[in-house]
C-alpha cells in the first residue's frame, strides 16, 4: 500500500480456522468484532478497508480456510494514542513501588479498538509518573480484569515490582477471590471446574471450554455457594489461572451462566417462571444491575520490597449489592 497523507492502520486481524466453512466477509466479521454492525462493516468494505491475503475484497467476498482477514481505518492503532487523562481512581493502597486500585464496573482496563480515552490506563499515566510498560508495553498493568467486573487491581510502580508480581501471577501464587451471581441453583456446595479455555470457534467474541483439552490453555477455578435464591445463586470463585472470561465460561460450561451477562447469554430469564410479574422482577434487577454480576472482591500476593504478604478487599459495588437484595427480598416474599 502506498503511503498517503493519511495513511491506513491496521486494527483488527483475523486468521480463519482451517476447517472454516465459506462465509461471507461482513458475517465473519460481525461474528469477531464486539459492537460491530453490519452496515458499518459494509460501509468499511466499500471503503476499501477490509483486506483478506492483502486485497481488499467486497462485503459479499467468502472467507475461507487459512484466510487473513484485516480491518483498516484511518484512526491510528492505540498504543500511538497513550494519553494521560485527569481521571478519578479509587486507590485502596499505595507505597513507593506499588498501587492497589478498585476498579469501577464499565471502565477499561487499557486501550483498545474502540476504547481509546477513559480508561484505567490513562488514569494511571495521570495520577503516577514513568511506570513500567509490561510485556504488551501497557504502563503499570501487572493483570487485569474485564470492562463490566469491578474490583481490585494492582499496578507495579518500577521495573523491579513489575517483574516481581508478574511471576507471582505467573505461578499461581497470587490470590484472588471473586462473588458472582449466577443463574440457577447450583448442585453442589463447593467444587472445582477444570477445563481448557480457548476461544470459541464460531463466536471470536465469547471463550468457550474445550473438556478433551485438545484447544485452549488449562484453567482451573474453585467456587462455593455462599446463599441460595431462588431462581440465582450467590457464589464465591477463586482463581488457580487467570484466563481470559474464566469465570464467565466455567460458570456457562457449569450451566450456570452469569445473571445478565450479555456475552454470554445470561441477559435473559434462564431460569424461574413465566408469570409476567416475575418477568418484571428480573427486568428490574437487569435494569438495577446493567451488567455482568462479577466482582473482584479480594487480592492477596507477596509485597516486591518487603517480601511481607499484603491482602486487600473491596465490599460489593452498590448496583450488584442492590441486585442481590432484591433476589433476597424477593424469596423472602415468595417462602413466607
Amino acid at each position: 500500500m502506498e503511503p498517503t497523507e493519511n495513511p491506513l492502520h491496521e486494527h483488527y486481524s483475523f486468521t480463519a480456522d482451517p476447517g472454516q466453512e465459506p462465509l461471507r466477509v461482513d458475517k465473519f466479521l460481525m461474528n469477531r468484532i464486539e459492537k460491530a454492525t453490519r452496515n458499518k462493516i459494509q460501509q468499511a468494505a466499500k471503503a476499501g478497508s477490509i483486506v483478506v491475503n492483502s486485497h481488499a475484497v467486497k462485503a459479499n467476498y467468502r472467507v475461507k480456510g487459512g484466510d487473513t482477514v484485516k480491518v483498516l481505518f484511518h484512526h491510528p492503532p492505540y498504543e500511538h494514542l497513550l494519553v494521560a487523562e485527569n481521571l478519578p481512581l479509587n486507590v485502596v493502597y499505595e507505597d513507593d513501588v506499588l498501587v492497589v486500585v478498585n476498579k469501577p464496573a464499565g471502565m477499561v482496563v487499557h486501550p483498545g479498538h474502540g476504547n481509546y480515552t477513559g480508561t484505567l490506563v490513562n488514569a494511571l499515566m495521570y495520577h503516577f509518573q514513568h511506570l513500567p510498560a509490561n510485556s504488551n508495553d501497557r504502563p503499570g498493568l501487572v493483570h487485569r480484569i474485564d470492562k463490566d467486573t469491578s474490583g481490585l487491581l494492582v499496578v507495579a510502580k518500577t521495573e523491579e515490582a513489575m517483574t516481581h508480581l508478574a511471576q507471582q501471577f505467573f505461578d499461581k501464587t497470587s490470590e484472588r477471590e471473586y462473588l458472582a451471581l449466577v443463574w440457577g441453583d447450583v448442585s453442589q456446595d463447593k467444587g472445582s471446574i477444570t477445563g481448557h479455555i480457548g476461544r470459541h470457534p464460531k463466536n471470536r467474541l465469547q471463550m468457550t471450554v474445550f473438556p478433551e483439552g485438545d484447544q485452549g490453555k488449562p484453567a482451573i477455578t474453585h467456587y462455593q455457594v455462599l446463599e441460595r435464591l431462588r431462581y440465582v445463586s450467590l457464589i464465591k470463585c477463586r482463581l488457580e489461572t487467570g484466563r481470559t472470561h474464566q469465570i464467565r465460561a466455567h460458570m456457562k460450561y457449569l450451566g450456570h451462566t452469569l445473571f445478565n451477562d450479555a456475552r454470554y447469554g445470561g441477559d435473559v430469564m434462564l431460569k424461574g417462571t413465566h408469570f409476567s410479574k416475575y418477568k418484571q422482577f428480573v427486568d428490574n434487577c437487569f435494569k438495577v444491575l446493567p451488567r455482568q454480576a462479577l466482582h473482584a472482591r479480594t487480592l492477596g500476593f507477596t509485597h516486591p520490597k518487603t517480601e511481607k504478604k499484603m491482602f486487600f478487599e473491596a465490599s460489593l459495588p452498590e448496583d450488584m449489592s442492590a441486585a442481590i437484595d432484591k433476589w433476597r427480598h424477593y424469596v423472602k416474599h415468595k417462602l413466607s
